[in-house]
């Protein structure tokens, strides 16, 4: 997925390294310009890299030094790569391939993402040809919690905009209508609702903690349970088996982030399972949705009431929100420092605090890693919208 604009999707710039090949691309960029990528002996010292910096360009030409994250600002490094003896090169993100440019980039030897959520970068890929895959998140840990609570506000808005059924009264007055009783057919109190989540991490807590004034009934699956004083705290109680949870729910919040393990999670039966009318908030990946039936299903009304995530362009009653907590001014600014330290950290070849790595040489670092990348022990939400 590349952006368009600023503000989409910029916080996962990644930066490859290899031994004369150093690489920033925006969010699922793969390599390229592979032209680039395998030239060699071009160093115009010994020690010197190739830098190659690719990202978005926005549509419009905006006049602001602190936009960073685009082909314009290219974040803000090329004087001090330049003075340090290495060649900067930026060019304009032109699709994904991740995979396929991997394999043919034979000099890469690092793979680095600023901000949590890596599904750009094919971790396979760079595990077969023993990669180290690590992520900047030391440098945003206030943009990762602000992201965090700005995630949970911006569900619970969607939730009610959906059960206020607010899409079909705005397009009333925005086409000089006024008919109470067509937006009153759908539209609901939150109050003594059932809300589920599936994913028990912090942004669900932190939504819980904002319900908890509409005295809604609080559910919530995960492979582990949250923590005992927050659930006290919220009335929240944990469901072991997901498809018997989700026939309880009036609204589903999906917060899970997009692992193997997760892709696909509400299939076509799945979604028949739900509770007729349900209200559908999916925090993280269109593609934990069959998209099909999703789409069929909200366009005839059949079992799903409203729908707000991707693909919302379909969906008759939809909250979608612009999501650019990733992209404000502040976390640009942030990122770009991260990118710069952890980048100064390889030049000097030290090695990056360990909870930073993700894969090192090709091999998961942690068991918080595999827990996280190939989601085999928890569906723990991450801040990574």
């Amino acid at each position: 997925m590349s952006s368009e604009a600023v503000g989409e999707e910029t916080r996962a710039i990644t930066i490859t390294v290899g031994d004369d090949i150093v690489r920033l691309s925006d969010y699922g960029t793969g390599f390229e310009p592979e032209e680039e990528l395998n030239k060699t002996g071009e160093q115009s010292s010994p020690g010197s890299k190739k830098i190659v910096g690719v990202f978005c360009k926005p549509k419009h030409d905006f006049k602001n030094d602190n936009l960073v994250g685009c082909v314009q600002g290219a974040l803000g490094m090329q004087d001090w790569l330049e003075s340090k003896g290495h060649q900067y090169i930026i060019a304009e993100d032109k699709g994904p391939n991740c995979a396929e440019r991997i394999k043919k980039a034979k000099n890469l030897q690092l793979v680095l993402t600023a901000g949590i959520g890596i599904d750009h970068i094919d971790l396979k890929a760079a595990a077969a040809t023993g990669l180290t895959v690590a992520e900047v998140t030391g440098s945003n840990v206030v943009s990762v919690a602000e992201e965090a609570i700005f995630l949970a506000e911006d569900a619970l808005m969607r939730i009610l905009v959906l059960v206020n059924n607010f899409s079909t009264g705005y397009n009333q007055i925005i086409s000089g209508e006024w008919n109470v009783f067509g937006i009153a057919s759908r539209a609901h109190s939150l109050e003594g609702k059932t809300v589920g989540t599936v994913g028990g991490g912090h942004i669900a807590g932190l939504l819980f903690q904002r319900l908890k004034p509409f005295h809604c009934d609080l559910l919530y699956h995960d492979q582990s349970k949250m923590d005992p004083e927050l659930e006290n705290q919220t009335g929240a109680r944990f469901e072991e088996d997901l498809d018997s949870m989700l026939p309880k729910c009036d609204i589903i919040v999906i917060n899970t982030p997009l692992v193997e393990k997760t892709e696909m999670m509400f299939d076509k039966k799945r979604i028949k399972n739900v509770k007729k009318g349900v209200l559908i908030v999916n925090n993280s990946s269109g593609a934990i949705m069959d998209m099909e039936t999703l789409a069929a299903d909200c366009l005839s009304r059949k079992v799903i009431a409203g729908y707000s995530g991707n693909p919302w362009q379909y969906m008759p009653n939809q909250a979608m929100t612009s999501h650019i907590c990733g992209s404000t001014i502040d976390e640009q600014v942030r990122y770009a420092a991260g990118v710069k330290d952890m980048l100064e950290m390889y030049l000097k070849g030290e090695d990056f605090p360990p909870q930073n790595y993700i894969l090192k040489d090709g091999e998961l670092a942690s068991q918080e890693m595999l827990d996280r990348y190939k989601g085999e022990d928890t569906l723990s939400d991450s801040a990574e919208q």
